[in-house]
């Protein structure tokens, strides 16, 4: 603890947050370790994955409206915490501030990048939804428990800040390469190219990856640090289902490609 000191703040004196600083990274990573056994969230090309005839009839969204219910009450927590708490020391402002833009930028993507041809199981929003709001929520949160406890002897703020825009900036390039991939009106998948889509299936994950460790490095605190983890591992789960998926539907679906590190895996 001495030496973890050194990096992240004290836990704050809240038995709730050091409750959730365990329970739901944990939870996240089980979602992810059930993707890799093939159990997936319904939404993108695992929308009807592996259903039992009474789940294919759950209410069903078009994937644009699902993705927006996903993402936008963690936009609106990041937005009003700057609407109503403006006067913030500059690691509480960098915060709240990356965590906005993330999701200001994921429902931008969702109206004018992504192109779907799926649907969205709604309870699957509702889950995806809670999760990115829970998190973001808590995040802000501990950190405004956290201004009152001695700030850590390392500073790694300007680090996470780096980090932010590297996974942010690489996040919405593969995303807009995904988004090439199919032209208006196409339904299908096709292998995506460039950048990092040459080593590995889910560059963009990797990025996402990189843009929460930017969070937890500008936080500090054990919550963001746990959920960047969890998050770190969902999408592990994530991107081993999705090269599953990719090589079992193309024949030519090349071999050195990883799901999520080049090289590695």
């Amino acid at each position: 603890m001495d030496a973890l000191s050194e990096f992240v703040f004290a836990p704050p004196p809240s038995l709730f947050l050091n409750v959730v600083t365990v329970v739901i990274p944990v939870v996240v990573a089980m979602l992810g370790l059930s993707e890799a056994r093939g159990r997936h969230l319904q939404y993108s090309k695992f929308w009807n994955a592996n259903s039992a005839p009474k789940s294919l009839e759950k209410f069903k969204l078009p994937s644009w409206l699902g993705m927006l219910l996903a993402y936008t009450p963690a936009l609106l927590a990041g937005v009003l915490s700057l609407w109503f708490f403006p006067n913030e020391d500059r690691r509480t402002l960098l915060l709240k501030s990356a965590l906005t833009l993330h999701f200001l930028k994921r429902d931008l993507e969702v109206l004018f990048v992504h192109k779907y041809s799926s649907k969205m199981v709604f309870d699957t929003a509702i889950i995806i939804s809670s999760s990115y709001f829970s998190s973001t929520a808590l995040m802000i949160y501990t950190q405004h428990l956290s201004k009152a406890l001695p700030e850590p002897s390392i500073d790694l703020k300007n680090i996470g800040l780096a980090l932010f825009l590297i996974g942010i900036i690489g996040n919405f390039y593969h995303h807009f390469l995904l988004s090439k991939t199919r032209k208006q009106g196409e339904t299908g998948y096709r292998i995506p190219q460039g950048g990092l889509f040459n080593t590995v299936i889910c560059p963009h994950y990797l990025f996402e990856i990189i843009e929460y460790f930017g969070f937890a490095f500008i936080s500090q605190t054990f919550f963001s640090l746990s959920f960047a983890f969890g998050t770190a591992f969902y999408l592990a789960g994530r991107s081993s289902a999705t090269k599953r998926w990719y090589a079992s539907k193309f024949e030519d679906f090349p071999n050195h490609i990883k799901a999520l590190l080049p090289f590695v895996f």
